[in-house]
């Protein structure tokens, strides 16, 4: 698989990826340049100076993973990219140490003037009598968004004495009195409460510009404000009517509307510390972030989940317990789909989920489901991503029932639509996959690449027919499983075998047992 790199990245990011797939490394390639070359990639890996729009997308034949090797999307056309089933991810954990201490030191920075106070002395000045900064001790900070990156900032600040307040409308006050933070419910109180702010937020519709001339003033006279998270969030010329004014004291930015900065009147100023978006300039979080992006490339071109991508519906990380039940999950969703012949495919399909499982969140589990269901019956390539849409357009339904009751096993996992249903398990300490339920029959046996399934009237000589048949195609059974409602009613062979099944085998055998059914199963 080939891989572009669009982007500057870490050499570790790329030795990485090149011990897996094709690798080039094309920086600097305008928007005509990527869509003219971008065709034949199955991953793109970008930082901030390529955007992946809707055009760039639609040039992408075998696009199956956008990664930023970084937080921001914005240079992402995430929508477009889900339309086309193409996987965004990110390497959202990357940065966070490195964008937090360079919040920190933008605020120790504006509070003890320190960029002024080196110019100076470099120019031949001691102005060590002006240069008078202010203490952080015994000040009210005003955290806005306690994420990642603005929870590691209140554990820092935490050790100069301070008091914190923060505003984020998703954490619960349980968590905030957990991280000794008081939540406060809007940006505008906190700004009245607080001495410093500092802003942790995503940029969004809601956030953009979420200080304005009303949070300045009311932040007053002694306030410093620092945003090292994103352009935008701040209203900058209502930012350098502030400074210029006295509204507030000083301010430090390390993320502007339009980067890189031009001429912007605030650079002028000696109020303002400013950097040119350092917040992830650090080798450790460029290391980091180029081998934790090549490592979702990776899992995403494996056909695996990856932890980090944004356009997958599942809320936050998938439980531990439940990760080892996502290929049974798609097992069965493909078993399932085989033994009803492919047209349980429209309709409604109820997965339940029974015993310990059943206390998670099974988003993960679904979309492992589905991928199963659709994956044999469609053309393109079942993803994380696309699933849902695929299962939308061919008005396919996903019901979800949970129980904590498992009478025989810890937990299990049952697809059923009308008679057709199918269930499995894990047991032993490697998770070993088992199918416990076939058409309805209890069964117990492990899945197989090549499985075969016979439906006929229970009566003595069926199983003895069905294997001499197969002995005599030369098709080695590796397990037998026989299954009945009552004798000389409804049973079920179920078997894994060796070899592809060829189909006048499977014609004959139907007909010497008189089957009501019979599928070969593929899952190579």
């Amino acid at each position: 698989m080939k891989v572009l790199v669009a982007d500057a990245l870490s050499e570790a990011g790329v030795d990485v990826l090149a011990q897996r797939f094709d690798v080039d490394v094309r920086t600097g390639m305008s928007k005509d340049e990527l869509i003219a070359a971008i065709a034949p990639y199955d991953a793109v890996v970008i930082r901030s100076a390529t955007f992946i729009d809707a055009d760039v997308l639609a040039a992408a034949d075998n696009l199956k993973v956008v990664a930023r090797a970084g937080i921001g999307l914005d240079n992402v056309d995430i929508p477009a990219a889900t339309a086309r089933g193409v996987l965004v991810c990110n390497a959202p954990q990357s940065n966070i140490i490195s964008a937090a201490e360079h919040a920190v030191a933008l605020l120790l920075s504006m509070a003890r003037r320190i960029p002024e106070a080196d110019a100076s002395l470099r120019e031949g000045q001691w102005l060590r009598s002006k240069l008078k900064g202010v203490e952080v001790a015994g000040k009210t900070v005003g955290v806005l968004g306690l994420g990642r990156i603005g929870t590691l900032v209140a554990q820092r600040l935490m050790a100069f004495g301070v008091h914190l307040i923060a505003y984020d409308p998703y954490v619960t006050a349980e968590r905030a009195a957990r991280l000794g933070v008081e939540l406060v419910p809007t940006v505008l109180e906190v700004c009245e409460q607080a001495d410093i702010i500092t802003i942790h937020l995503p940029k969004t519709p809601e956030t953009t510009g979420i200080i304005s001339k009303s949070e300045l003033l009311a932040l007053g006279p002694n306030g410093l404000l620092v945003n090292a998270a994103r352009g935008g969030l701040v209203d900058e010329a209502a930012l350098h009517t502030a400074l210029t004014e006295g509204w507030i004291r000083g301010a430090a930015l390390d993320v502007f509307d339009d980067e890189p900065v031009g001429d912007s009147p605030l650079l002028g100023l000696p109020n303002l510390v400013a950097t040119p978006h350092l917040g992830a300039s650090t080798d450790e979080a460029q290391d980091k972030a180029g081998t934790q992006v090549a490592e979702a490339v990776a899992l995403a071109l494996d056909g695996e989940f990856v932890p980090s991508a944004v356009n997958v519906e599942i809320g936050g990380g998938i439980p531990e317990a439940l990760k080892p039940y996502m290929p049974l999950a798609e097992t069965l969703g493909r078993l399932f789909t085989a033994l009803g012949g492919g047209k349980e495919t429209t309709g409604e399909v109820c997965v339940e989920y029974h015993g310990r499982i059943a206390e998670e969140t099974v988003d993960a589990l679904n979309l492992s489901a589905l991928r199963g269901l659709l994956g044999d019956v469609v053309h393109e390539p079942v993803t994380f991503v696309n699933a849902p849409l695929i299962a939308k357009e061919r008005e396919m339904q996903l019901s979800t029932l949970t129980s904590t009751d498992s009478q025989d096993y810890v937990s299990t996992v049952t697809l059923r639509a009308g008679d057709n249903v199918v269930a499995g398990t894990l047991v032993g300490h490697a998770h070993k996959p088992r199918l416990i339920k076939v058409w309805g029959f209890d069964v117990d046996m492990e899945p197989a690449e090549h499985m075969a399934f016979f439906r006929y009237t229970d009566r003595p000589g069926v199983v003895g027919t069905v294997g001499g048949r197969f002995g005599d195609a030369g098709v080695n059974i590796a397990s037998m499983q026989v299954g009945r409602t009552d004798s000389g009613g409804e049973a079920l062979v179920a078997m894994a075998v060796d070899s592809v099944i060829p189909d006048d085998v499977l014609s004959d055998i139907a007909q010497a047992i008189d089957a009501t059914a019979i599928r070969a199963v593929n899952l190579t």
